[in-house]
This record gives structure tokens, C-alpha cells and sequence, in this order.
């Protein structure tokens, strides 16, 4: 009788969800911040389209989540996290040097995107970047998140306007699991 369940299960496509999302875990990555001024080079380009083209950006909700970058090998390409610091959930849609340079040391590092995919906030932007960055720069993330996390929509940065106050530097990161 339960193989006739299972064999329904199956045929329903129950089983799909179970087979590609990944177990939720906790996982400490270095974090910091990149836009339109320091992205390498300068622009909203990106290098994996995940479903928005080639453009960085995302609001941090589960269906839009915000651009982050690392080091091809440390997450699968369109992964999805949470990161409990932002409360923003993120994409790995793009790749960056410090990123492969950390990770050939075994270093999990994040690189996240700020900003406007159309305008350069040049210096301004880049202080933002900086001042966003927590010390220490290890902060938990949460793997294979659920899509229901609290999630603040505030921009991290928007033309002189940096909200590095938006940041949630308190928390156990095993409540987001």
C-alpha cells in the first residue's frame, strides 16, 4: 500500500522540491560590498544569468533576490541564500577576485551588490560599501534557506543615501534554519 502512495507522490510531482533544495545549514563567509563603480569592469554586468539577464540588482525577497558574488566552485551558480546580518535573501550571480583569492585558501567570502544597475555612485557609493562591511567581516549565512525569512527591503544604498543602518548586527543564525 505505501508503494502505491509513493508511486502517486511521484507521478504528482511531489517530489521535485525535495530533490533540488538543499538540506538549510548555517555557513560563516566573509562579507563585503560592491556596485556600479568597483565592479570589475564598471556597470551593472554580471557574469551567470539567473533569470534577469546580465544585469545586477534584486530587492532581497526570495522571488527577487539581490545579486552576490563568489568564487565559481564556492556556491552553485544561482544559488540562492539568506544572510540574517541584511535580512536580505541573495543570488550568486557573479564573480569576484577577492572572492578567488580567499576561496584558494578555503576562506567562504560573499561579495554583495549596492546600488543602482543605471547610475554610479562613485566615491559615495564605495564609502557606503565600506561602511557596510561588518567587522569582524564573518558573518553567518544560511544555506538552502526557506522561502518565509523576515526580509528588509530598504536598499542598501540609493544616490547619496546609505542605509547602513538597515543591518541586523544581532541574532542567532540557527533560528533562520
Amino acid at each position: 500500500m505505501s508503494l502505491i502512495f509513493v508511486a502517486m507522490l511521484l507521478c504528482v510531482g511531489f517530489s521535485s522540491p525535495l530533490a533540488i533544495r538543499q538540506a538549510c545549514h548555517v555557513q560563516d563567509a566573509a562579507h563585503t560590498f560592491y556596485g556600479f563603480p568597483d565592479n570589475d569592469p564598471p556597470g551593472c554586468a554580471i557574469a551567470y544569468n539567473c533569470g534577469r539577464g546580465l544585469t545586477a540588482g534584486g530587492a532581497g525577497t526570495f522571488n527577487d533576490p539581490l545579486t552576490f558574488a563568489s568564487a565559481p566552485g564556492e556556491f552553485q551558480i544561482c544559488e540562492i541564500i539568506y544572510d540574517p546580518y541584511l535580512r536580505k535573501y541573495l543570488r550568486m550571480e557573479d564573480s569576484c577576485d577577492s572572492c578567488n583569492r580567499d576561496w584558494a585558501n578555503k576562506v567562504w567570502h560573499i561579495d554583495i551588490w549596492t546600488g543602482s544597475s543605471t547610475v554610479n555612485g562613485g566615491n559615495d557609493q564605495v564609502n557606503c560599501e565600506n561602511r557596510l562591511t561588518p567587522a569582524p567581516q564573518h558573518k553567518p549565512i544560511i544555506r538552502g534557506p526557506g522561502p518565509n525569512l523576515p526580509v528588509d527591503v530598504t536598499p542598501l544604498y540609493v544616490t547619496s543615501v546609505c542605509n547602513a543602518g538597515s543591518v541586523f548586527s544581532s541574532y542567532d543564525a540557527q533560528n533562520f534554519c
